[in-house]
């Protein structure tokens, strides 16, 4: 662990499945996860396609691998990337692996990631299939990360009600003595369901504001902790 407690990441991006446009806020959220050591984005930089990634590698501070595909249909990309993974996971240095793509060919990988007992987060847009959002320990859709200079929109508040039944189904699975549950504990408990989950798809910053847009919810604070409570 690094000396500031934050885990250490190893941060792999897809160039050719991921928009240059992104880059700076897929950053600033990684960044909130922990210590990106190694950031590394991987493309064939021949390809005309890709000269948006030109700036963003400079200003971000990104590794450029050249990844030069021999034959039409093979993504030599996927296969560096991979190649790379598995090398960085032997060395034993980090805590957790980012992988930025929707490409669902590296399921296999964050599986094989997953059974060395490494947290994987995986970073993408809305067409990811569910199969690979589900492989994740926490999968982030990059539609929810907030422009640096834009404030998130408030929501219609109907929007929250969506959500409701996920936070039935967490209470259900853990135990309390009094009815009341500690929100970190929900959290945790619909994260692991639904690694997709996040408090900004249904236009909620924080899961505290997405809990108080719930009539069906009730909460009080002990100190600085949050509970919560079916309403009777």
């Amino acid at each position: 662990m690094a000396p500031t407690d934050r885990p250490l990441l190893a941060v792999l991006i897809d160039a050719d499945n991921v928009p240059a446009r992104h880059a700076r806020k897929i950053m600033r959220e990684v960044q909130s996860i922990g210590e990106p050591a190694l950031r590394r984005v991987y493309g064939d930089w021949s390809n005309e396609s890709l000269k948006g990634w030109k700036d963003p590698i400079h200003a971000l501070g990104l590794v450029a691998h050249q990844e030069t595909a021999n034959s039409r249909g093979k993504n030599a990309t996927d296969i560096g990337l991979v190649i790379h993974a598995m090398d960085i996971l032997h060395s034993g240095r980090f805590d957790a692996f980012v992988i930025v793509s929707s490409d669902s060919d590296f399921t296999a990988l964050v599986n094989r990631l997953r059974e060395e007992g490494l947290t994987v987060y995986g970073i993408g847009e809305a067409k990811t299939n569910e199969a690979l959002r589900n492989v994740y320990n926490r999968f982030i859709l990059i539609e929810n990360i907030p422009d640096p200079d834009t404030p998130i929109s408030t929501k219609p508040k109907g929007k929250a009600a969506k959500a409701l039944p996920l936070f039935r189904e967490a209470l259900e699975k853990i135990d309390s003595e009094d009815g009341w549950f500690n929100l970190g504990q929900i959290g945790q408990a619909i994260q692991a369901r639904h690694p997709d989950f996040d408090s900004r798809s249904f236009g909620f910053a924080k899961l505290s504001a997405l809990v108080a847009a719930l009539d069906a919810l009730e909460t009080r604070k002990d100190g600085n902790r949050l509970f919560v409570r079916l309403k009777e």
